[in-house]
């Protein structure tokens, strides 16, 4: 029997990537359903982007990077975390960098991606800044990015100096794009604290609370956080050694992310270390698969979550038998695009799945609607440089 597929005209295959489309529709219907009346427990494994409303007492949290600084690949970004509640708030903690594809790939409401809690000023943990700072201004966002993190040992090390430092570099960027763009969106606002605060509030708003603890890490400055809200409780822990201060602080908590390093041995596997650099940087500035362990048996949360890794079959196995040893409770080795739904009653793990050349979802009449000082104008040098063979089209009504 002939291929179907190879004799069929352009006109019957037209016909049959709509079937698949409208097949695909229906099953994203489908799976809205699905979603929308059960439990988090018991709803479809995949989570497909707008396809879902979080429930008013429920929190979502996405892996969109849970690598390192090398290698960045298709698979694996650098640390970053999207948390979105039921009460509409989004939050970003921590944005490394390639992970505003993975943020993206969600195609969330970006005029509500306007906060980000920075654990400490690595590229692999901020390096995607600037990238949701202009992409969320272009895809919706009309208000100012928030980035909130911790001083430094010095001005020059601290949360402030570096968002300044963005504003100079993006000063051409952001020139350009002002006036056409809501104006607003074009900002960038740093809230700065001190990262020897031990549980001091950062944030607080619309039921939701933020502290700060320090983490070590490197040099002074690194600090981890707890988010709570409606009951429920999200600890975010970037990079660091065990500390005395995690242990407190995200005690009994629902949602628990740490770092869980490579073993000494596993470095030297993964990136080629020499034994005494594999052994300080597994186990001196970060946390290895032992100190993990022993952290979450002291914490016990409902979910521990273990990340920063490269994700490979023979590294996952020398790890979880090194945190097996001292820690039996509920644990997941993350990925990115890891998804969860948290309620009081059940944490649920899911996978996002979405189309590998996404676009931003539609902008809202707020966006539209926004304040804008008008387009930039040229030097009379350039404006005389303008080709007289092109005539633009008609400029629209305001």
């Amino acid at each position: 029997m002939p291929n179907p597929l190879r004799i069929a005209s352009k006109t019957s295959i037209g016909a049959v990537c709509a079937a698949l489309v409208l097949l695909c529709a229906d099953t994203a219907l489908l799976q809205t359903a699905m979603a929308e009346e059960a439990p988090p427990e018991k709803r479809p494994q995949a989570w497909y982007p707008r396809t879902e409303t979080i429930g008013p007492d429920e929190m979502f949290v996405v892996a969109l990077g849970t690598g390192m600084p090398t290698p960045i690949t298709r698979a694996q970004k650098s640390t970053a975390w999207y948390v979105e509640l039921g009460n509409g708030d989004i939050f970003l903690f921590d944005v490394g960098s390639g992970s505003a594809e993975n943020l993206f790939a969600l195609r969330p409401d970006f005029h509500r991606v306007d906060k980000i809690f920075a654990s400490h000023l690595h590229t692999d943990h901020v390096g995607d800044a600037p990238v949701v700072w202009v992409g969320g201004w272009l895809s919706g966002r009309y208000r100012p990015l928030h980035i909130y993190g911790p001083s430094g040992a010095e001005p020059a090390l601290g949360t402030a100096a570096y968002v300044e430092g963005l504003k100079k570099t993006y000063a051409w960027d952001i020139a350009g794009r002002s006036g056409i763009l809501p104006d607003a969106g074009g900002q960038l606002i740093a809230h700065e604290f001190d990262y020897k605060q031990d549980g001091g509030v950062v944030y607080e708003a619309n039921g939701v609370k933020i502290t700060s603890f320090p983490a070590v890490h490197v040099i002074d400055g690194p600090v981890s956080y707890r988010l709570e809200w409606n009951g429920l409780s999200f600890v975010f822990g970037g990079d660091s050694a065990p500390n005395k201060w995690f242990i407190e602080h995200a005690k009994g908590a629902d949602f628990v992310i740490h770092e869980m390093f490579y073993t000494p041995k596993g470095l030297e596997t993964a990136l080629g270390f020499p034994p005494r650099q594999a052994t300080i940087v597994s186990s001196y500035i970060h946390t290895p698969p032992s100190g993990f362990g022993k952290i979450m048996a002291e914490v016990k949360p409902r979910l521990a979550v273990g990340y920063h890794t490269i994700r490979q079959p023979e590294l996952d196995q020398m790890m979880l038998e090194e945190v097996r040893k001292v820690y039996d409770g509920p644990l997941v080795i993350a990925d990115d695009l890891m998804a969860w739904n948290i309620t009081k009653d059940a944490i649920a793990q899911r996978e996002v799945v979405s189309a590998e050349r996404v676009q931003a979802p539609p902008t809202t009449q707020g966006y539209k609607t926004a304040p804008r000082s008008g387009q930039a104008s040229y030097s009379e040098y350039i404006d005389a440089g303008k080709w007289p063979g092109y005539t633009p089209p008609p400029l629209p009504e305001p």
